[in-house]
């Protein structure tokens, strides 16, 4: 039985993507790996598989303008953001990051961020959730001042 092989250049770009078939009438999809197995490698040649890495700059744009909109909201509404996403003991040190970067212009962007994945989260994209708790992390480094 002969090895299914590879052009070494074609093999490497194949193993950077995370490859999926399309998904079925729940939403799952199945893993491929077209580097290794030769079925998944015809697929891929077809065009039925999908690379979940690649995205195009119209996606991040799009993605970017959602996430990044200027919205303010009261500081009870941002409690209560912080207090249905986070566990208890994070709640307030969190709640203090945020309110610091409210007012701060280097971190007001991550303010926004968070705001933004929450009220997405609320609306049913629950996908939403880890960038707001990113938000808040990022919120945390562009607070802090670099100190000579």
């Amino acid at each position: 039985m002969k090895k299914f092989r590879l052009p070494r250049k074609t093999k490497k770009r194949l193993r950077k993507g995370i490859w999926l078939y399309p998904a079925d009438e729940e939403g799952n999809s199945l893993m491929a790996w077209p580097a290794k197995i030769e079925k998944d490698y015809a697929a891929f040649k077809n065009g039925i598989l999908s690379d979940l890495t690649y995205r195009t700059k119209a996606s991040r744009k799009a993605f970017r303008e959602k996430i990044d909109a200027e919205v303010f909201v009261t500081d009870q509404e941002l409690k209560s953001y912080v207090d249905n996403l986070l566990r208890e003991d994070l709640r307030t040190s969190s709640y203090n990051i945020l309110i610091k970067a409210k007012n701060d212009k280097n971190a007001i962007k991550a303010y926004f961020n968070f705001v933004n994945a929450c009220q997405l989260t609320e609306n049913g994209e629950r996908s939403y959730g880890n960038i707001a708790c990113m938000s808040i992390d990022l919120a945390k480094k562009l607070l802090k001042k670099k100190r000579k």
